[in-house]
């Protein structure tokens, strides 16, 4: 078994995001963890981010509801990828065409794009509909250019796209010299605009959870899944820390802890550690000159920083991915601390990039950092339905 291949649970003691510091006074965060898990549930859904919360609330949103649902969540409610994001709900406009389509096919890749938009909306009507109070911030975003090869490798996308039909109504070419006015980054070769936002995702999940617990949906945080066993045909045994439940229905929504307990997908669902950082601007960046779009700094593929910046707060959420980057996420499985080069080697490229940026004060700059488990897949889109049937009495996983 190689080292991708091998499952493993959430950390116990995970490092702490803005998005999980902001919201630990949400009076469910830890619901249930001192109790007993019921016997039976006609659902148990393992996982308590976005994915979990949305499936929770739309079956017992249904007008034929399930009646008793259970939510298992290993750590504190939503304590995953859904809370260790650098705050952007940023569909891909066009770049990532050249890759789909390389994988999937020019209609695919087309679709694909077309859905990120899709979704960008549907969370968009969403939270407006039921009122949720998450910092939803709809905007524009903008892919800065700062070095030659990518300059190309964005017109090869950008062209390729749009010759393969592919909608550009809401993405804008900016030339150097607009991109860096507009922008306020120096060095910029162009730059291309379009439509995304920015969101508290801890707020949002915990919004859908309490709409989601109103209707009867039973959270046991603190609660490890650590097997799912058939025990006859259409009848599954979930083994966590606090009791066994037998339920017709399993959902997993373990995002890149999925191999835990379906081992088989650890080849396909490979676990990446991403970092993120809290960033207090300088005076430039306050006020009336806050940054009104979110950033995409990009110098390569792989070597790129996302900025964006809090219109509620101010506070600039600073990511990225570099080969230094790279090269941590071969330590996937612990979200507990961060690296300190790769914080300060952020922080730097923040300054160099916004030429605004001056000394900073006591009390700017950064902050702290915190990490966070990504799942990737071979072909970059995610996996969604059915879990194919085993046979009867047979162990996806045991916890060691």
């Amino acid at each position: 078994m190689s080292h991708h291949d091998e499952p493993y649970f959430p950390s116990s003691q995970p490092c702490l995001s803005y998005w999980q510091r902001t919201t630990r006074h949400w009076s469910r965060l830890t619901s249930g963890a001192n109790e007993s898990v019921p016997q039976t549930a006609d659902v148990v859904i393992i996982g308590s981010g976005l994915s979990g919360a949305l499936v929770a609330y739309e079956l017992l949103y249904n007008p034929s509801p399930p009646s008793n649902v259970v939510m298992l969540e290993a750590r504190e409610v939503c304590s995953g990828a859904t809370a260790r994001h650098a705050g952007h709900c940023r569909p891909d406009a066009y770049r990532g065409y050249s890759a789909y389509s390389a994988k999937h096919g020019s209609e695919q890749a087309i679709k694909i794009l077309r859905h990120e938009k899709r979704v960008l909306q549907l969370m968009k009507t969403f939270i407006e509909t039921h009122g949720i109070d998450c910092d939803f911030n709809y905007s524009k975003t903008v892919d800065v250019i700062m070095s030659q090869h990518f300059l190309e490798y964005v017109k090869r996308s950008y062209s390729d796209f749009d010759a393969a039909g592919g909608d550009l109504s809401d993405v804008t070419w900016l030339e150097s010299e607009e991109a860096q006015k507009i922008t306020r980054v120096s060095g910029a070769l162009g730059a291309v605009e379009w439509t995304a936002a920015t969101l508290h995702s801890v707020k949002l999940c915990q919004g859908i959870l309490d709409m989601a617990m109103d209707l009867g949906l039973a959270i046991f945080a603190n609660t490890t899944a650590q097997s799912v066993t058939m025990v006859r045909d259409g009848l599954w045994n979930v083994e966590s820390s606090r009791g066994t439940i037998t339920t017709p229905t399993v959902v997993h929504a373990t995002n890149a802890y999925a191999s835990s307990l379906l081992p088989f997908l650890g080849s396909i669902i490979q676990p990446l550690r991403a970092q993120a950082h809290a960033v207090i601007p300088t005076q430039a960046f306050t006020g009336q000159s806050l940054l009104t779009q979110t950033y995409s700094i990009r110098y390569s593929l792989v070597d790129f920083y996302s900025v964006a910046q809090r219109p509620r707060d101010g506070l600039i959420i600073l990511g990225g991915a570099n080969e230094e980057i790279q090269r941590d996420r071969l330590n996937w499985p612990d979200d507990c601390s961060v690296n300190k080069s790769i914080a300060s080697n952020a922080i730097e490229r923040l300054r160099s990039a916004l030429s605004e940026w001056k000394e900073e004060a006591e009390g700017e700059g950064l902050q702290y950092g915190w990490t966070g488990i990504l799942g990737m897949t071979p072909d970059s889109v995610p996996l969604i339905g059915a879990v194919p049937s085993l046979p009867v009495g047979h162990t996806l996983r045991l916890i060691q």
